[in-house]
Formats: structure tokens, C-alpha cells, sequence
């Protein structure tokens, strides 16, 4: 079989992602030869490679793109490197329809982080989060299968606690303010679970600053069962200036402004 010949009747059966093994074996060549054919292929923008011995067969509509969309291939690759995972933060706020703006990176959240993607156009950006197999996802059809994607709960304690790589707080309030629309109190309550309490007192504080103090009100007891102590608001910045919000033992250092 020659190489074109094996990437079309992996497309004409549904599959866009193959692995360097997947195609020695089906053409019956060496691993150089194997190398040389899907290089040619490349060049050809026939197939592209987001990860070393991983690849996609890119269809007509994406070869400008250089890739596939992160979302139809990150499932089949993280089968491939046997690592469990979800789409985060401001990929996950895009499929529940609460991102203003599409991300200029795909985010996936791993139990440790690694190096990012960069295939063509496509960026991917692989972030650590701890207690992983805790967070609820859910699955989103895409053209090329399923993909996991953390619930609006989830995605609005991960958005509280990686903000800096959702945009800072006044994106991250924006977010949530057409977020909270979707979320449920009490599946509020177990996501906020998963994570620092640090995280509950600024995610509490940040949906009362966007009129929708009534999910919040489950994380108000959280925190006072569970907070020893005051935090900031805006970590790391300076709390000179900053007044007390006593409901989430928070000295808030940051003024918040939505876009909304």
C-alpha cells in the first residue's frame, strides 16, 4: 500500500489521526521509508504532525490552517500518550458559549503540565491541575468524535484559579457573568471542592461583583467552614488601598471591570 493510498481509506473510514507505527505497519516498509513517505506527505499539506510520531490527515477546508482544530484531534492524541484530560479554562467557556473572544491557544488541562502544541496555525497549551480525575466534564460532539470538556461548575473554579491564563480577573468576571446562567448551586459547591479554598473565597467574591450572588450563596458557608485565613483577592499584587469583603475573608486589591 502505498502512503497516499493508506491515508485516504483511513479518511474514507472516519479516522483523520494515525501514529508513525500505525503507518510502518500498514505500509510494510522500513521506519525510514516510513519517514520518507510521510514527509513527502507533508509537504504536500496532506497530513501534518502536532506531536513527534503523531498525525493528522488534513481535509481540503484545513490545509490553509496547517492542522486540524486542536478539539478534533486532542482526544485521539491524549488516547495516544494514555493521559487523561479535559478542555479548560477558555476553550471550555467556548464551547458553553460564555467566551466573547476565541482563544488564540486551545487549553487542556493535564495532571502535570507539558510542553505546548504548535502545529501550523493550531496552538494547544497543556496545564497542570491537581486532583484532575475530581473535575466533572462532559462530552461535546465534534466532526471527529467526542471531546471532554469541563462542566460550566468546573470551568468556573478553574477560570478563578488559573486567571492569569484566562485573561486576568475582568475577562474571568465577564466569563462568568454568562457562565452562571448554566450552573447549578450545588454542583457549584462539589467543583469548588476540587480546589484551593482560596479559590472559593475569590470565585464567591467575583459572582457577587456580577449580580449573581444567588449561586454564590452555597460557597459562603464553604468558606466560613473552611477559610483560616484572609487572602487577596488579586494574587500577588498589592493590597495597599484594598478595603475587607468579611463574607469571603478577602481583602480585595483589584477593582473589578467587565466588558459587559
Amino acid at each position: 500500500m502505498r502512503a497516499h493510498d493508506y491515508i485516504a481509506d483511513l479518511a474514507a473510514n472516519g479516522r483523520y489521526c494515525f501514529t508513525s507505527r500505525d503507518a510502518r505497519k500498514n505500509l510494510d516498509v522500513s521506519a525510514d521509508a516510513t519517514r520518507l513517505a510521510l514527509g513527502r506527505l507533508a509537504r504536500k499539506k496532506r497530513i501534518a504532525s502536532p506531536a513527534r510520531g503523531f498525525h493528522v490527515i488534513l481535509p481540503p477546508e484545513y490545509r490553509s490552517l496547517g492542522c486540524l482544530p486542536a478539539e478534533q484531534f486532542v482526544p485521539d492524541l491524549m488516547r495516544w500518550l494514555n493521559q487523561p484530560y479535559y478542555a479548560g479554562l477558555l476553550s471550555a467557556a467556548q464551547f458553553h458559549g460564555a467566551a466573547h473572544h476565541r482563544p488564540q491557544e486551545f487549553q487542556v488541562m493535564l495532571s502535570r503540565p507539558r510542553r505546548p502544541v504548535r502545529c501550523g496555525l493550531v496552538r494547544v497549551a497543556f496545564i497542570g491541575r491537581k486532583r484532575l480525575h475530581d473535575v466533572a466534564a462532559q462530552s461535546f460532539n465534534t466532526p471527529r468524535g467526542t471531546l471532554q470538556v469541563s462542566t460550566p461548575e468546573a470551568t468556573a473554579v478553574d477560570l478563578v484559579g488559573f486567571q492569569r491564563r484566562a485573561g486576568g480577573l475582568d475577562q474571568v468576571a465577564t466569563i462568568l457573568s454568562e457562565l452562571s446562567e448554566l450552573m447549578d448551586p450545588h454542583k457549584l459547591l462539589a467543583a469548588v471542592e476540587t480546589a484551593p479554598i482560596t479559590w472559593a473565597q475569590r470565585l464567591g467574591y467575583l459572582l457577587e461583583s456580577v449580580d449573581a450572588g444567588r449561586w454564590a450563596a452555597p460557597l459562603k458557608e464553604h468558606v466560613r467552614r473552611n477559610a483560616r485565613r484572609t487572602t487577596t483577592l488579586l494574587p500577588g499584587a498589592t493590597d495597599r488601598g484594598s478595603f475587607r469583603a468579611d463574607d469571603w475573608k478577602l481583602r480585595i486589591n483589584s477593582s473589578i471591570e467587565t466588558d459587559l
